[in-house]
């Protein structure tokens, strides 16, 4: 079956000091990275979220929402490890759906959409909205390899690159696929929409 990987082991050193972005308040009161993993749920059976270290309050919260949550030990080196980490934890899934824990205004339907390409062959899908891509991005089980082996705070963009004529694109209306949750003033943005 196809995982969804959430990749939630940043530091949020754009959001703030002390402060973990995935944890803030959206405007009904849940936090960023649940309701990302929420929205997840909905659209797929298996859900991994990789956390750093020492991050015991997501770790719970996401873990009693359903989500299997990996410890990612090397998270501080960047988003390519936590997301070699999420892969390597998950090998025997059929693909992965790659997904950021502060994108929380991806609809269910878009994840759905994205899985359900990876599902019928796609090597790789990735939603589109204004000619723009988002995510998440789906990668089949033939890229397990590349996946595994990322390094860094690049993440798998580089893989996208190189096998840019594998991508399926998959046109969307969900303008949730551009938004991330990078500082406070997005959230209040976002939580004024």
């Amino acid at each position: 079956m196809t995982c969804a990987i959430v990749l939630a082991a940043g530091n949020s050193s754009r959001f703030g000091q002390n402060q973990n972005k995935l944890l803030a308040p959206l405007a009904d009161g849940t936090p960023v990275a649940l309701r990302t993993v929420q929205n997840l749920m909905a659209a797929v059976e298996r859900v991994a979220a990789v956390v750093r270290a020492g991050d015991e309050p997501l770790a719970e919260i996401l873990g009693a929402a359903g989500a299997e949550v990996v410890v990612c030990s090397e998270a501080f080196f960047g988003m390519g490890h936590s997301l070699a980490c999420g892969v390597k934890a998950t090998p025997q899934a059929r693909g992965w759906l790659i997904a950021l824990a502060d994108m929380p205004f991806v609809t269910p339907q878009t994840h759905g959409m994205v899985a359900a390409a990876l599902d019928s062959g796609a090597p790789m899908a990735a939603p589109y909205h204004g000619g723009r891509r988002g995510h998440p991005v789906a990668f089949s089980a033939s890229f397990y390899e590349e996946l595994s082996a990322l390094r860094g705070d690049q993440g798998a963009r580089w893989i996208i690159d190189r096998h840019r004529g594998e991508l399926v694109r998959l046109a969307c209306d969900d303008e949730g696929v551009l938004l991330d949750i990078d500082s406070p003033a997005d959230l209040v943005r976002f939580n004024q929409a």
